[in-house]
């Protein structure tokens, strides 16, 4: 099949397709805004893109009139304070605090109220809910990001935290496949190395993500991590193994596998990135994403449209891939009335975080 041909008649790029790109400044650059008219999934927005809720109101607003089709527009608002929005939005608890409170009833009504507010800025998906166990006190990835170290209650509350987000109108992406354990390497500075096996990982670490995609969940997110004694060739973002034949196959998820940014230092140390997002993509992921380094983003693109010129990729898998990823942006857009912005930093948000802290004490 010539798929360049296909490309050629076809006004949306289905390579384009396969990924989701962050960007730098505070305006849509004019390149970023062709890939949205050409088909690209998605756009990742950062607190360096935005200084208030109207200039992020205005940007959502541009990505989808550059588009002109449902597309995902992600930001990361997991809680607490290392990935999460500042003033005017809710400082919402933290998922450690989440935890130690062990109320799921009360982690839904957050993410609920934490998904109005970004629907109300004109996002759709949140990078959340984090679903990695803190099993070592040390890790720089789970501290205060993580639930607990109990595969259980972190999977009812991530399940719960999963629904409220999807019940308050963003898409929810559980994070980060197949979990950090006890690693406590920083991807984003190198490659974490996981030095347990596969039944450590189905009776601990796996049992959130099974939780998560029985809830409902739409997109998982996965970890650039090492698994030496499953696949001691390819981290978990990159290895066939692990998501076509576990996640895919073995967990029986059939959302989006999101690869988490291939300019984390974990792989861009190891791979170049036009390499990296035909490696992801080879190995089962349906959208690669690149969010830091812009210059990284037309060699990436380049690599995978010519890898799939040379039939590298199975063509039923790729067409698999767009039918998933054509359907959960439907689905991120299916609510048409955004409530406003006053809802944002509302009374009655804080005092929701006030009556969850109080119970902390």
């Amino acid at each position: 099949m010539n798929t360049s041909a296909q490309s050629e008649t076809n006004p949306r790029d289905s390579v384009l397709a396969r990924f989701v790109l962050g960007f730098p400044g505070r305006s849509l650059p004019s390149e970023l805004r062709e890939y949205l008219a050409q088909g690209l999934a998605g756009v990742v927005i950062y607190k360096r893109n935005f200084v208030s809720v109207e200039q992020l109101l205005d940007l959502t607003a541009a990505i989808r009139g550059a588009a002109k089709r449902p597309v995902l527009i992600g930001i990361d608002q997991e809680g607490g304070t290392r990935f999460a929005l500042e003033n005017p939005f809710t400082r919402w608890p933290s998922a450690a605090e989440l935890g130690q409170l062990g109320d799921a009833v009360a982690a839904e009504k957050i993410a609920r109220a934490m998904a109005e507010e970004l629907r109300a800025a004109g996002c759709n998906l949140n990078f959340a809910p984090m679903l990695d166990l803190h099993v070592n006190s040390e890790s720089p990835v789970t501290r205060d990001r993580s639930f607990g170290s109990d595969p259980d209650l972190v999977a009812q509350m991530g399940a719960a935290f999963d629904r409220g987000l999807r019940r308050g109108g963003v898409l929810s992406c559980a994070k980060h496949f197949p979990g950090h354990g006890d690693a406590v390497v920083d991807p984003h500075l190198d490659l974490p190395v996981f030095a347990e096996t596969m039944r450590r990982l189905e009776s601990r670490e796996l049992v959130p993500f099974a939780a998560a995609i029985a809830s409902g969940t739409e997109l998982i997110m996965t970890a650039h991590i090492l698994l030496p004694q499953i696949d001691a060739d390819n981290p978990a973002s990159l290895s066939r193994l692990m998501l076509d034949q576990v996640l895919r196959r073995n967990m029986k998820f059939g959302g989006i596998i999101l690869a988490d940014d291939l300019g984390m230092g974990a792989i861009a140390k190891r791979y170049g990135p036009g390499d990296a997002a035909a490696k992801a993509i080879r190995a089962g992921t349906d959208i690669a994403m690149l969010c830091h380094d812009w210059l990284a983003v037309e060699p990436a693109i380049k690599a995978v449209r010519k890898a799939r010129e040379e039939g590298q990729f199975d063509e039923k898998e790729w067409l698999a891939s767009l039918n998933r990823v054509e359907r959960v942006c439907n689905l991120a857009e299916k609510r048409k009335n955004r409530p406003d912005t006053e809802i944002i930093g509302s009374k009655e948000n804080k005092q929701l975080v006030n009556e969850i802290r109080s119970r902390l004490k």
